[in-house]
């Protein structure tokens, strides 16, 4: 009897043999060069905190900051995005801790740089959040409501100091209007040409930025859900992109990453610049959790959490694993 045309025609269990087989035929691969090490450093602190909500991560000083840096240029993470926890009596209503060149980011900028050099892409969270009092990310109009054109005018000191300090890269985050071309051309007319923007592009206002509150010590009370994005929608990311790109943006962000994945396809499918996503606090906070209850295999989740954002288009990837994941890779 012939076996042409037979049950199952089609065999795809072929290619999942063994492991050399499926590694062969993977079509999503993730390397060290795709990562980058979100970090925390704060102001007057003698020694490393830990952040309760996220096992593992720290609030660095920055002696342990620049010890960081160096693990992760050894492990081969591509780049560390920072951010600054200014001392409480700092924070104000315009967030001046922020644009200070001697303020908290701008002195952890320069330690980096001076440690790693060009072998690390040093980046700047661009935003007021952690150094306003109100614990927005912008300037407050009389009606107590986040005024985006006064806000933009912030941005552009705050560019040219993080720029002045060494940073490689500039990461505006606070979802304001106009924010890109407005930081763009600050850096253009300091001198700072060469300074790219990775634009937080599409950023929600989700429920899993909770860790990260703890992380920068933040003073907000209410929400954001006037300018960042609602989690309902998604058309208006592309209408994001378009503006962002149109403003000059280098690289694309979307944030949160997970629970975005669809988002971000769509975003890497059109997108003429590199494309990033941020692993944000909440993600990170919901695996250790789980593997520390022993509900799921930790270093597995981690790999397959990343390997989806990385299928779904990202070339880039933001961490708080990275430099562990680096080492494994």
């Amino acid at each position: 009897m012939s076996t042409y045309g037979s049950f199952p025609g089609s065999r795809p269990r072929r290619l999942r043999t063994t492991p050399v087989m499926r590694r062969m035929v993977a079509e999503s691969r993730l390397h060290p060069a795709d990562l980058v090490l979100p970090a925390f450093v704060r102001e007057g602190i003698g020694a490393p905190v830990a952040i309760g909500s996220m096992p593992g991560v720290f609030q660095h000083t920055r002696d342990s900051l620049r010890k960081a840096a160096v693990e992760a240029v050894e492990a081969g993470v591509s780049g560390i995005m920072l951010f600054g926890v200014p001392e409480e009596a700092k924070k104000d209503g315009l967030g001046t801790a922020g644009t200070d060149p001697d303020g908290i980011l701008q002195v952890a900028l320069r330690d980096v740089r001076a440690e790693v050099g060009d072998d690390l892409i040093v980046m700047s969270d661009l935003c007021l959040d952690e150094f306003t009092d109100h614990g927005h990310c912008g300037v407050l109009d009389e009606q107590g409501r986040v005024d985006n054109d006064a806000t933009l005018e912030r941005y552009a000191e705050m560019a040219q100091v993080q720029a002045d300090a060494g940073a490689h890269v500039v990461g505006p985050s606070g979802m304001m209007d106009g924010q890109i071309g407005v930081v763009r051309d600050a850096l253009d007319q300091t001198g700072h040409e060469d300074v790219s923007i990775l634009a937080y592009t599409v950023k929600y206002s989700s429920a899993f930025f909770g860790p990260f509150r703890e992380a920068v010590g933040s003073s907000l009370k209410g929400d954001r859900k006037t300018y960042q994005q609602d989690p309902a929608n998604s058309r208006e990311s592309l209408r994001e992109l378009a503006l962002d790109l149109e403003e000059g943006a280098d690289m694309v962000m979307v944030k949160p990453a997970g629970p975005y994945l669809d988002i971000l396809a769509k975003i890497a499918e059109v997108s003429d610049v590199p494309v990033a996503a941020y692993q944000i606090s909440g993600e990170y906070a919901m695996i250790e959790a789980a593997a520390e209850r022993g509900w799921i295999d930790r270093d597995k989740a981690i790999m397959e959490s990343l390997t989806g954002i990385k299928r779904a288009g990202a070339q880039m990837i933001l961490t708080y694993w990275a430099t562990e994941v680096a080492r494994q890779l």
